[in-house]
């Protein structure tokens, strides 16, 4: 007599501890999912890749330490790396003073305040494409914007995109167009702050650029800190400007560092090369937020909040 088959069932935690950690590993299993396929599989195929010579066409041709003797041989390796310094020792801290500064005069309760807010806000959701093309027209030698304003004032005009020594502000310039983001989470500090503290210090008989140095700036270090942090990550990742308006010239002037991996790894097929650039570029990133959060962090003001 045949016995039938009774069918398999799925060992399910009995516990209401483990059952809760399956569901929570169920949760988070896309962003991990994700994470490995995404991050870590071609992160890992990159470093394997800097032992190679690969145009993306024949098999990759082990080269060993060939592309680490091209990369410290390679004058525009140093120049991206020059200027991409130049941007971020510029844009950030200028960024992070006017942002604040932004955040400051909105934190006030005035009518229509939120308008401001929003006008402030919106072009840092504007596309990065659209951006570039806008600034590009703002920035035309002949009919743009900006030089229009110079003339009107008596200025001779200035080529922005042409020559070398102008074309580096430009893109600093057009960078703090979208200080918005920025602004807000200043916003959201400063608005944490409690008022009392406030009060306490008009008391003391101190005035408002007392109460801003001595209250507003040591509360607001974490946030302080934190936009830092973003902004020196971010400022070392910029390549839109730099491809779309100015194609990493006038004379290399705007080539940063990302811009040049692309070119190496889609324009000249060097993906070995690029590899070997892009890990540079994680390296770098990873050892000046160690340095940073070394001596800068201690300057930071975390409130005792207890145990």
């Amino acid at each position: 007599m045949a016995v039938e088959a009774q069918p398999s069932k799925l060992p399910w935690p009995r516990t209401r501890r483990a059952r809760r950690a399956l569901t929570g590993y169920m949760f988070i299993s896309p962003f991990i999912l994700g994470f490995l396929l995404f991050f870590v599989g071609p992160a890992l195929v990159a470093a394997w890749l800097t032992m190679f010579d690969w145009n993306m066409i024949r098999p990759p041709y082990f080269i060993g330490l060939g592309n680490f003797k091209k990369m410290f041989a390679d004058d525009l390796f140093y120049q991206s790396l020059k200027v991409t310094a130049y941007f971020s020792l510029v844009s950030v801290p200028v960024g992070l003073v006017l942002s604040f500064f932004l955040a400051l005069l909105m934190n006030f309760k005035t009518r229509s305040i939120a308008v401001f807010r929003t006008i402030y806000y919106l072009p840092s959701i504007v596309p990065a494409v659209a951006n570039a093309v806008l600034w590009s027209f703002i920035l035309n030698t002949e009919f743009g914007l900006l030089n229009a304003l110079l003339d009107s004032i008596g200025l001779p005009k200035i080529a922005w995109l042409q020559e070398p020594e102008w074309a580096m502000p430009a893109i600093i310039l057009m960078s703090l167009w979208a200080l918005g983001a920025t602004m807000v989470i200043y916003l959201a500090g400063l608005q944490g702050i409690p008022r009392s503290l406030y009060e306490a210090a008009e008391i003391d008989g101190a005035g408002r650029w007392a109460s801003l140095v001595n209250v507003t700036i040591p509360l607001m270090s974490p946030v302080i800190f934190f936009n830092l942090i973003i902004g020196i990550i971010g400022s070392f990742q910029i390549f839109t400007a730099g491809f779309l308006i100015t194609g990493g010239g006038p004379q290399h002037a705007t080539l940063f560092y990302v811009l040049y991996i692309y070119r190496n790894g889609l324009q000249y097929f060097d993906m070995g090369y690029a590899s070997l650039l892009a890990w540079v570029l994680f390296f770098l990133i990873f050892g000046l937020t160690l340095v940073v959060f070394k001596y800068v962090g201690r300057y930071v003001y975390y409130e005792d909040v207890g145990t």
